[in-house]
């Protein structure tokens, strides 16, 4: 059903404005008018287009089947999966924005469900209260889709922006299970931790990048306005410039005369580097080196065993098999490395082997969480194990983010106090040597 945007003035007089769902405009604006509105703007939203236009996709064809057509509308179907599952493996990772409006969504849902609201009503109570309107558009969507007995995993899945395969196949098992209130709100508690372990490890980084920032621009005004002024000043006067000026008026002319060549230098290594990284075979040796870090890998190594730990569990809870759990872990880790050691083990698990034993030989993952996860399957409590697993590593996060800014913030302040201090004394000897010949 198309998603309407209108603008107009309600029974007092005063401006109103908003998104409506009907099947044309002139019901739009029927609907308006018995809600008491008069609408002066009425317009089609391009979110409501997008999603329209899905939906046209999604209805079966009216061909013969057989005709070039239909053979041409099933490849252009086939394609059109291929490229959303393309972009459900590499993409799944949702933005800080989105996963926050994913987890406020999340945690509504829970709740009006658990007030035994009908699942329908509930996305009209949050449609309600939603005034983003591209998030509007997804949720009218996902209401129509459901108020026509599409299964809720389906419908969730075709917005795979917001709802990735972790979401959607948690949301299946409970929906299956009849606990789809109680899947919800275990979503909403791992969508919130997993944005809180984001946020610490963007925050170290972010001050080490703040400070290199602020100490470069520092440099390249020095270099590019106050050095050229003085050696000019200096020569004027026959003065011989000591080596470290000389440097620096060397440093401090290619700089000014050569910036955009440098420019042009950093923007196609950058180019070079995503063609190399968007390489199956660049991307695994990339990641296997940020692995080797020191400090660094050890914090990324022990973020993604952390989120795979909580993912895991939280899917066993949740009634997914082993199999899918593999599966859809392995698109929150973030590093091809550890992908493709999780595809070995699920190989592994097929042919009959347990969980524990290609954990443990696979040599990239520790040798404790395989110890763990054997604990966890002699137990028959592999759920709690790897929840259990999860929270040591969260605190290991903590540890190890503390580590790496207390190592590279001393780097950063020595490293650009010696550049800032042989920028002063290539400035200064000059100086001193001309006081001392008058």
């Amino acid at each position: 059903m198309p998603v309407y945007e209108w603008k107009g003035f309600d029974a007092k007089g005063k401006k109103a404005g908003g998104v409506i769902d009907a099947d044309s405009p002139r019901d739009a604006r029927l609907k308006l008018k018995r809600q008491r509105y008069m609408v002066v703007e009425l317009g089609e939203t391009r979110a409501g287009r997008r999603l329209r236009r899905r939906s046209e996709a999604r209805a079966p064809a009216r061909r013969r089947p057989g005709t070039r057509a239909d053979r041409s509308e099933e490849l252009r179907t086939r394609l059109r999966e291929k490229i959303d599952r393309a972009r459900g493996r590499d993409g799944q990772r949702l933005s800080k924005r989105r996963l926050e409006e994913t987890t406020t969504f999340t945690r509504q849902m829970a709740t009006l469900l658990r007030a035994g609201i009908p699942l329908t009503e509930a996305l009209r109570a949050i449609i309600e209260q939603t005034s983003n309107t591209r998030l509007n558009a997804v949720y009218r969507d996902l209401r129509e889709q459901i108020a026509q007995g599409r299964p809720t995993a389906d419908a969730l899945a075709a917005h795979s922006e917001y709802f990735d395969d972790l979401y959607v196949a948690m949301v299946r098992s409970g929906e299956a299970a009849g606990r789809l209130d109680e899947v919800l709100d275990r979503l909403a508690v791992f969508l919130q931790n997993q944005a809180q372990t984001r946020n610490k490890v963007q925050a170290a980084m972010v001050y080490p990048a703040i400070m290199l920032l602020i100490g470069f621009l520092v440099v390249a005004v020095l270099l590019v306005k106050v050095v050229p002024n003085i050696t000019t000043m200096l020569e004027a006067r026959g003065m011989e410039l000591p080596l470290p000026t000389q440097i620096l008026k060397g440093a401090s002319s290619f700089l000014v005369n050569w910036w955009w060549a440098m420019l042009l230098v950093f923007i196609f290594a950058m180019l070079l580097f995503n063609l190399y990284y968007s390489s199956e075979k660049g991307r695994l040796a990339v990641d296997r080196r940020l692995l080797k870090l020191p400090l660094f890998g050890d914090l990324l190594t022990k973020q993604a065993l952390a989120r795979f730990s909580q993912t895991f569990a939280t899917l066993l809870r949740s009634g997914v098999p082993v199999v899918r759990c593999l599966e859809v872990t392995k698109t929150v880790l973030g590093n091809r490395l550890l992908e493709n050691t999780i595809d070995d083990v699920r190989s592994r698990i097929l042919e009959g082997a347990d969980i524990a034993g290609p954990i443990k030989s696979s040599g990239v993952f520790p040798p404790l969480l395989g110890y763990m996860i054997a604990v966890g399957e002699q137990s028959g409590e592999l759920d709690t194990m790897m929840e259990q697993v999860g929270q040591a590593y969260e605190e290991e996060v903590d540890i190890a983010t503390q580590k790496f800014t207390s190592v590279i913030e001393p780097i950063l302040i020595v490293f650009l106090a010696a550049l800032v201090g042989f920028i002063v004394v290539a400035i200064l000897l000059p100086v001193l040597q001309m006081s001392q010949t008058f």
